[in-house]
């Protein structure tokens, strides 16, 4: 065997980066070596980073566990504006699409992307918006909802251990569904009474529209579950628009910013 010419305590370093979560072509880059040469040191020095790929996929590792309400919220970014694409190699890029008008949910799409399971998340510029991206073997663990053509051509059915989170945290998913594929806003209401008087008044409600009935009964089971009226409102909508349900939803959705 031919044997290293660098420092060991540079291979021992790129070996506590990658431990620590960073990807190898992270550790190469802040360490300015090739990154094919940081995979030969973590094969050589730290195996089990390599033959444990699981190692950040909490349904995978025995013993792991997630904050579930982080889950939730990514899970319902998910079902409303996310989606997964396989490569080759049988890794997954999941990529949720956020609106520029919301750099607070990209935001906050990123640090959920992270919590959850990436290492690392990038974002790609589109016309309007930017992909939140990240990659890893495991996503499909995670989103098993994963499958060919659209969301709405397929069925949406939660599995087990996905319904007891969202059971734990419905407002959580609420937020994630509303952030992605909701509104919310006001209507203005005119009454004329019977001498020619018009009152006017604004009420605020919310909205989620999706085409797919199986996310739309995913939305009103959360709601239904939190105690909150709601109505259908035309083919793919929902409405909530009581104004104690409006309160109610207010505090586990909150505004998007």
């Amino acid at each position: 065997m031919v044997p290293f010419r660098h420092p060991l305590a540079l291979r021992q370093q790129a070996c506590r980066l990658v431990r620590g979560g960073a990807l190898p072509r992270e550790a190469a880059a802040m360490l300015g070596v090739d990154v094919t040469t940081v995979y030969a040191w973590v094969a050589a020095d730290a195996p089990d980073l390599i033959s444990t790929p699981a190692r950040r996929c909490w349904r995978c590792r025995p013993g792991a566990s997630v904050d579930g309400g982080d889950y939730a919220q990514l899970l319902g970014l998910y079902l409303g504006d996310g989606w997964l694409v396989e490569l080759k190699s049988g890794a997954c890029f999941l990529s949720i699409a956020c609106a520029d008008s919301w750099p607070g949910l990209a935001a906050e799409c990123e640090e959920l992307m992270r919590a959850v399971l990436a290492t690392a998340v990038s974002r790609v510029p589109r016309r309007g918006c930017h992909d939140i991206k990240a990659y890893s073997r495991h996503w499909l663990c995670l989103f098993p909802q994963h499958g060919p053509g659209k969301k709405h051509d397929r069925p949406i059915v939660l599995e087990s251990w996905q319904r007891e989170l969202v059971a734990a945290h419905p407002g959580r998913l609420l937020r994630g569904l509303f952030h992605s594929d909701g509104w919310r806003g006001h209507n203005v209401a005119v009454h004329r009474a019977p001498d020619g008087f018009v009152t006017r008044y604004r009420y605020s409600r919310y909205e989620f529209t999706n085409k797919s009935a199986d996310v739309r009964g995913i939305c009103t089971e959360a709601l239904d579950r939190l105690g909150i009226a709601w109505r259908p409102n035309g083919a793919y909508r929902i409405s909530v628009n009581r104004r104690a349900a409006v309160a109610a939803l207010d505090q586990h959705v909150g505004p998007k910013f």
